[in-house]
């Protein structure tokens, strides 16, 4: 054990460590992350920024730089996928979409050097206190760190369906600290020790007062979220509804032949065919249809002047196609679309588009829509006006105004239908929308409101801190998430960006309803499970039907107060490191 103590001082003293550091951390923080899920790795992924602290203690500048590295390595690993999405939704060569990855990696992991240089900091000046300084450093890189896709070290450890149950307390950032700490304590316990620890009682001592307060810490997390877990599973749902949702996989585009060769009217097809398994499988007519982002894309539903008139983006056969839908299972339709409108008076220069989610209730009249208000940089908007001639399919989107939730309804007469046979797709090639609506006046019903649900939109669901602003618009009985992630193809996107938003129904504690246009979609309920063990492929055309749960509880302690424990933790542990700090330099004086 000696010798291989010796060989492994020396090999520190090379290059070549700091290569295994780099992949040290950001191979085992990939396997903790979905879809490979060993979320234990995540006690030992930390490890590489470890060994690079005490290598290069004091020395800031390469520091930095090394933790920019390892940065550059962890997105190359865990978010190789953004190469995919440059080429696709970009059309970028290879060449300028790798660059793109690096320059992500360079720009958004600044959390790693943040996280270097405070602990090098730190842990040198206080040495006893080093554990709780992971810890404290851990937290603080998080909080600060600017992220593009943001996921915590919190997410990798909430892979642990127990751990995962304090983010209604702590958050994500609560898990991150309980990571650091750990994760420190292991990293200390080396074998390289043990056998001076075993021979010794003093040692002994030292080891087990050294591990106390990480075990108590990690103790309580467990006790906590074992205790939250059983809580809520406990719950009875104070009622039921009936979801379908539909896949469609619809092509990313249809007007320049570049992706797919598929028609429109095949997608639309697909679309009623789906619907109609999947309340074949259901057995009964569903509640709440729930459609993608882009689940019929480039279009909108919504007809106005400027839809018509100013841009062309309103479609009869779209709007009627969802009308029918609405009418043939007297359910709540809930789907996106591209709407336009003027920012300030009427002109070219002063027209605006916007990612719009839109209700139609069991009668097919449109009610409550949501604009999308968290664009996504380069994906939905550029930061200058450059770069949309660089990358011409990025979208020039506008946000919305408002965070507000979407009224859902109840028809009278779930059964009530036309005079005549139900009309399909494909008799709205020959009529107009107008017509379809005439043909469908005998089946209206009344129909009364039902309750409210939050609607999020695609990149939206990650964001815990703007979730949690909707709680002004009131307390909702369920989430409803509209992705489209075709633009990442069949790589470990889609699995991440699902599994970084499954923690907003256990900091919520609703059920989740997620629907994408080409995988992975899901039910999730408030304990953050996916309901009945169910999701869809990628790159596939079918439907999930289940029946998902509402939960009557007030708002949780997180819906109210966000990151209050973490940014207090960081707070008091900030100002005795300081005091700390002071009385040693004065000391020294």
């Amino acid at each position: 054990m000696d010798n291989l103590h010796h060989r492994f001082q020396q090999f520190q003293k090379t290059v070549w460590f700091n290569l295994f550091c780099y992949f040290w951390t950001g191979l085992f923080s990939f396997l903790a992350f979905a879809p490979v899920s060993l979320s234990h790795f995540v006690w030992i992924a930390p490890f590489g920024l470890f060994w690079l602290s005490l290598k290069y203690q004091g020395k800031y500048k390469k520091l930095f730089y090394q933790g920019l590295i390892i940065g550059v390595v962890f997105y190359a690993i865990s978010f190789h996928w953004i190469v995919h999405m440059a080429i696709t939704f970009g059309n970028f060569p290879f060449v300028i979409a790798l660059l793109i990855l690096l320059f992500a990696g360079l720009l958004f992991s600044l959390k790693f050097p943040l996280f270097m240089m405070s602990f090098s900091f730190l842990s040198g000046k206080i040495g006893r206190h080093s554990v709780w300084v992971a810890g404290f450093c851990g937290l603080l890189s998080e909080l600060i760190g600017p992220q593009l896709f943001p996921w915590y070290w919190g997410n990798l450890a909430a892979g642990n369906i127990l751990l995962a149950q304090n983010v209604e307390i702590t958050g994500a950032y609560g898990l991150s600290f309980l990571v650091f700490v750990v994760s420190y304590t292991l990293f200390q316990s080396n074998p390289w020790h043990w056998k001076e620890i075993l021979n010794s009682v003093e040692k002994r001592k030292q080891y087990f007062r050294f591990v106390a307060l990480p075990a108590l810490l990690l103790l309580s997390f467990a006790v906590s979220g074992t205790v939250l877990y059983k809580k809520w599973e406990n719950v009875k749902p104070s009622k039921s509804i009936r979801v379908l949702v539909i896949q469609p996989d619809a092509p990313l585009s249809f007007r320049d032949g570049r992706e797919v060769k598929e028609s429109i009217e095949a997608l639309m097809a697909r679309i009623e065919k789906l619907a109609e398994e999947g309340v074949a499988k259901m057995g009964t007519k569903p509640d709440l249809i729930v459609l993608p982002e882009a689940g019929v894309p480039f279009f909108s539903a919504h007809n106005t002047t400027v839809t018509t008139v100013a841009r062309r983006l309103y479609w009869h056969r779209f709007d009627s196609l969802m009308f029918l839908l609405a009418n043939k299972y007297k359910a709540n339709v809930f789907f996106n679309e591209i709407d336009a409108g003027y920012k300030g008076t009427p002109g070219a220069r002063n027209l605006r588009y916007y990612n719009n989610n839109v209700l139609y209730d069991p009668n097919g009249d449109r009610r409550d829509s949501y604009q999308k208000k968290f664009l996504l940089m380069f994906g939905e908007y550029m930061p200058f006006d450059f770069l949309y001639d660089l990358s011409q399919q990025t979208g020039r989107f506008e946000p919305g105004l408002n965070h507000n939730l979407i009224r859902y309804y109840t028809p009278a007469d779930k059964e009530k239908s036309p005079k005549g046979l139900h009309l399909g797709w494909l008799d709205t090639e020959n009529l107009n929308h107008e017509a379809v609506r005439s043909y469908y006046e005998p089946a209206k019903t009344d129909v009364q409101e039902s309750g409210k649900f939050l609607p999020l939109i695609c990149y939206e669901v990650i964001l815990p801190e703007f979730v949690r602003e909707f709680r002004t618009a009131g307390n909702p009985e369920f989430i409803v998430n509209l992705t489209n992630d075709k633009w990442y193809g069949t790589t470990t996107e889609s699995d991440q960006h699902m599994e970084l938003g499954r923690l907003r129904s256990i900091e919520l504690r609703r059920w989740m309803v997620r629907s994408t246009n080409s995988g992975i979609s899901a039910n999730i309920d408030h304990l953050g499970r996916l309901v009945g063990g169910k999701k869809t492929g990628l790159m596939t055309a079918e439907s999930i039907s289940e029946t998902i749960d509402v939960i009557d509880s007030p708002p949780t302690f997180y819906t109210q107060y966000g990151n209050l424990i973490p940014w207090l933790m960081l707070f008091l542990t900030g100002i005795y490191y300081l005091n700390l700090l002071i009385g040693i330099r004065k000391g020294k004086k």
